[in-house]
This record gives C-alpha cells, sequence and structure tokens, in this order.
C-alpha cells in the first residue's frame, strides 16, 4: 500500500478506494471459504470432531506461519 501511488498514479475520484474496499472484501471471502469450508461441510456430515480438529489445526498452522513471520520482519 505505501507503493500505491507510485505503481498506479494518483487518483482524486473514488474509484480507487471502492477497488481497494472491494478487493480486500473478495480477498476476505475466499479465504474465509478455504479456511471454513472443509471443517463446516464435515461437520454438516455429522463428522464433528473431525470438523473441530481440522478447524484447530488450520488455526494452529496459520499463527506457525504468522510467527514465523513476524520472527522475520524483527531479524531485519
Amino acid at each position: 500500500m505505501s507503493n500505491a501511488s507510485k505503481i498506479f498514479g494518483q487518483m482524486d475520484n473514488i474509484i480507487g478506494p471502492m477497488a481497494f474496499l472491494l478487493l480486500f472484501v473478495l480477498s476476505a471471502t475466499i479465504t474465509g471459504a478455504l479456511v471454513l469450508g472443509r471443517p463446516i461441510m464435515l461437520y454438516w456430515d455429522g463428522k464433528k470432531q473431525q470438523a473441530i480438529k481440522h478447524f484447530g489445526l488450520t488455526l494452529l498452522y496459520l499463527f506457525i506461519i504468522l510467527v514465523l513471520v513476524f520472527i522475520t520482519l524483527i531479524g531485519k
């Protein structure tokens, strides 16, 4: 975001912020479907234990990746 004006040029109209918000919502929707899609399907199929385990492991892996990214950023 810090280089957006260099890449796309200065935008004086409402289209730029609207495009950013639309891209953000689309990205959040896709990510939500990827993280929650499989556990919800397992839950609906009656495999509640497996659904909770799958969701928990997904969150754990995302947390580990987040910690690794922060460690990498702190090390710079």
